[in-house]
């Protein structure tokens, strides 16, 4: 007996560890990589539809760089450089006509990790007092949707003055992103800021930070960042744990999504490092800009209704599925316009809702099987989500996406569809989708005399090891070795 409660003892153990080391999963949107699967239903094999995009990229290998001026960049002619830190080590050329040292814009998108470092590089501040300005623009032809931090790494000092744009026209217009100074107040007339600063009302908010401006003392901090992954936590939690309230903001408020969502970036270099209050005139060419690596993380933006994106005489395309067409899978096919085309649906988790475009013989009024649509009949439910009412991200009602229909979005547990955008729930229940015990939010949990859940039992002995060993592995980092019985 004393044997056999070891092994099992051990075989729990081996699983507590199991569990506490898988690793939290390194997409920050989840997966949603599978578009559609045949499944057995009672009317033989069907197809089950669900939401789906491509998975996450370093997008630099897809954009087009352009500079502005076209001519800012170092030697031609040949110029030397000074380094900030000290004025008379001038021993730094830049040769356009020689490759070693050439510093032409594609270097800040190649491999890292060479020695020496290659990185792109400005002309020195030779125009002084004239400001030194450049635009460097970041252009994918193509809707991407931001999934990592931007970063940029400095070969140089940080800029003194800069401003991250995006466009979401292709170049057309533009917006900031957020603006870097040394002083806010004095560069952009901005009270200083960072990311921790905002909550989920002000998410939106266009900021200025000094964090990412310090001069030449901190050489060794070379980054520039626009925290998008810090943006996510405000719905998703600190370790986006809680990616559904994420989810159902991004389906619901279309300025958050857009806040997201990119055609074009644009890097403004405003004022170059230059380590001191006030600038050497007798040496300006300590002053320029220099790039060595520029990370931008995301995916093409296919409306969920394609897993993979394809990059073909440079331009990137989704490969749309579910009936859809066009750059970002955006309109129905030819014949299949029975209904109004729709984007896919994160909810509910973990498939989605593929919102496919049918045939246009069928029409609108013949109800598609539910079950080959992968909408409802299915064990998962949607979890409750709360959106905001934040003015920044407030969602109104002409904007807002299905919650259901009573043909593919079904209201759960004798639920009723209101207007397609809430159920209305039978006593009892709550939730998106009613399919909430109401009793689990109430005081004392779903064990009352009414409720039809049993009262908890004293929990046996193998429960109680189980419990202590699995508070020792999350709490207390214990070593996963094998117990010694």
């Amino acid at each position: 007996m004393r044997f056999h409660f070891a092994l099992t003892l051990q075989a729990l153990w081996t699983g507590v560890c199991q569990a506490a080391m898988q690793h939290y999963p390194a997409a920050a949107w989840g997966h949603y990589d599978v578009c559609k699967s045949q499944v057995y239903s009672d009317e033989g094999l069907t197809w089950d539809y669900m939401a789906c995009q491509p998975e996450a990229a370093d997008m630099t290998q897809y954009l087009k760089v352009t500079l502005d001026p076209p001519n800012i960049t170092c030697g031609d002619p040949p110029e030397t450089y000074c380094a900030l830190e000290n004025p008379y080590m001038c021993n730094n050329e830049c040769d356009a006509t020689t490759e070693e040292l050439a510093h032409p814009p594609g270097l800040m998108f190649d491999t890292e990790g060479r020695n020496p470092t290659t990185f792109w590089q400005s002309t020195s501040w030779k125009k002084y007092p004239k400001p030194l300005l450049v635009n460097i623009t970041l252009s994918w032809n193509k809707t991407i949707e931001l999934t990592e931090d931007i970063v940029l790494t400095f070969e140089s000092g940080r800029p003194e003055q800069m401003v991250l744009e995006k466009s979401l026209d292709y170049g057309k217009t533009w917006q900031p992103y957020q603006f870097y100074a040394t002083d806010c107040l004095d560069a952009f007339t901005m009270e200083p800021k960072t990311v921790q600063d905002l909550t989920q009302h002000t998410l939106l908010d266009i900021i200025c930070t000094e964090d990412y401006s310090r001069g030449y003392v901190w050489k060794n901090d070379k980054t520039v960042r626009f925290e998008i992954k810090d943006r996510f936590a405000l719905f998703a939690g600190p370790r986006l744990h809680n990616m559904a309230s994420l989810y159902g903001q991004l389906d619901t408020t279309k300025k958050l999504r857009d806040f997201f969502t990119i055609t074009d970036l644009r890097i403004r270099l405003l004022r170059p490092a230059t380590g001191a209050t006030m600038v050497d005139e007798n040496n300006l060419s300590r002053y320029f800009y220099a790039i060595s690596d520029i990370k931008v993380q995301g995916r093409c933006k296919c409306n969920l209704h394609a897993n993979s994106c394809v990059y073909d005489k440079e331009k990137l395309s989704c490969e749309c599925e579910h009936n859809t067409t066009g750059p970002d899978c955006g309109r129905c096919k030819r014949n299949y316009q029975g209904r109004a085309w729709s984007a896919g649906s994160y909810l509910p988790i973990p498939k989605g809702t593929a919102n496919i475009c049918i045939p246009s013989n069928i029409g609108p009024v013949i109800r598609p099987n539910v079950s080959s649509l992968g909408v409802a009949n299915r064990k998962e439910v949607a979890p409750q989500v709360a959106l905001s009412t934040a003015p920044s991200v407030h969602v109104a009602n002409s904007k807002r996406a299905r919650v259901c229909d009573n043909e593919l979005l079904r209201c759960q547990n004798g639920g009723t569809c209101i207007s397609n955008v809430r159920c209305s729930c039978p006593t009892g229940y709550t939730g998106l989708l009613c399919e909430k015990r109401r009793c689990e939010s109430e005081l004392g949990g779903c064990r009352g005399p009414d409720s039809g859940q049993a009262h908890l039992t004293p929990p046996s002995t193998s429960r109680l090891l189980l419990l202590l060993l699995l508070g020792s592995v999350l709490l207390r980092g214990v070593s996963c070795r094998p117990a010694v019985l």
